[in-house]
């Protein structure tokens, strides 16, 4: 019979296709997708518009096993993050931060990360392995206890755009209306700026909203801080995002890691408005989040000597933005003490976050 399919992976699509070979008809196809995607089965013995003698079959030929909680963090302002285990033992991050009436979802996509960024604990780990779309799509599943999110990012462990197709498989899957049916304008992907997967992002699912982690107006300080720079330094990253197909009414959001006198200068404040010229953008000052220990893989000086700027410093650089009628925003730590918060994800290296 071969190995199982794992349902959890397949668009609509793409189960359209696999059913056929199977020779079903189509629409069985939606009946199976709703159940998983809709419903959030994890056999087939619920699928009871099915004939039992189809269900038992269908056991036989797929796979419908869950990601496994192993543990769940809960901080003082309300953030949970989950760790999953996968099927091969290892182990990956997942982040719920609520905001008023919204609940939004910080999603993995790599178990680690191969691109080295200082700030990042993640990057330590290196990268073990890329997410498949049924992976991702579970940790949707696998968090929702109660309250549905109601904004997906696609920001927590992993370069998401070099794990491209599993994500917007995931996304088809995740938008998909007889599924779970959320709207891409409430899906953002981020990215430490992989200029072949922007290209390609756009010319695949715009739709989605798009976010660049920046963090320097120099290149010699984006080299130090994201390795990834000394591949599509600043002026091929921004030259890609000015050609972007951005949708109408729509911006490209700019992360940019405040880090004590790295990044927060008022020289650096004033170089970035110019850099983003051209560009429907706006702006999140995230205040560095110490990791809990050295980014064996970054380059230069070790991350514990990374040092978060004081609230003065941050307002100070935000108003220098505003003055200038760029578009900014202070993002708020959420959930550091049970290291949730941004650049701070990590599992299977032996500590409890």
């Amino acid at each position: 019979m071969g190995s199982r399919v794992d349902l959890r992976c397949l668009t609509l699509a793409q189960l359209e296709q696999q059913v056929e070979r199977w020779g079903l008809p189509r629409f069985r196809a939606r009946q199976i997708f709703a159940w998983v995607h809709g419903r959030g089965v994890v056999s087939t013995e619920p699928m009871t518009d099915l004939a039992r003698a189809l269900r038992t079959d269908l056991a036989a030929r797929v796979d419908l096993s869950p990601l496994s909680v192993e543990q769940e963090f809960c901080a003082d302002d309300g953030t949970r993050k989950l760790r999953l285990g996968l099927a091969d033992g290892r182990q990956v991050e997942t982040v719920l931060i609520p905001d008023g009436d919204k609940l939004t979802q910080c999603l993995s996509t790599q178990v680690g990360c191969g691109l080295g960024c200082r700030f990042c604990a993640t990057a330590g780990m290196g990268l073990l392995r890329n997410l498949t779309a049924g992976e991702i799509v579970d940790q949707v599943y696998r968090a929702q206890v109660g309250t549905r999110p109601s904004n997906l990012v696609f920001m927590g462990m992993g370069e998401p755009l070099n794990n491209l197709d599993a994500v917007l498989d995931a996304i088809d899957i995740l938008c998909t209306d007889i599924g779970a049916n959320f709207s891409p304008r409430r899906i953002t992907v981020s990215t430490a700026g992989v200029v072949p997967g922007i290209n390609e992002l756009g010319r695949r699912n715009a739709n989605v909203g798009l976010a660049v982690s920046l963090n320097a107006t120099t290149d010699e300080v984006r080299d130090e801080l994201m390795p990834v720079n000394r591949r599509w330094p600043l002026r091929v990253l921004l030259e890609a995002l000015r050609r972007y197909p951005l949708p109408r009414r729509r911006r490209i959001t700019f992360e940019y890691v405040l880090i004590a006198g790295l990044n927060d200068t008022a020289q650096d404040a004033r170089r970035l408005v110019p850099l983003l010229n051209g560009i429907r953008a706006k702006v999140n000052l995230i205040p560095y989040n110490p990791v809990a220990r050295p980014n064996p893989r970054g380059a230069g000086e070790p991350a514990r000597q990374l040092r978060r700027p004081d609230a003065a410093a941050v307002e100070a650089f935000a108003e220098r933005l505003r003055e200038r009628d760029l578009s900014t925003f202070v993002r708020q730590s959420r959930g550091d003490d049970i290291a949730a918060a941004c650049g701070q994800l990590v599992a299977n290296v032996g500590d409890e976050g």
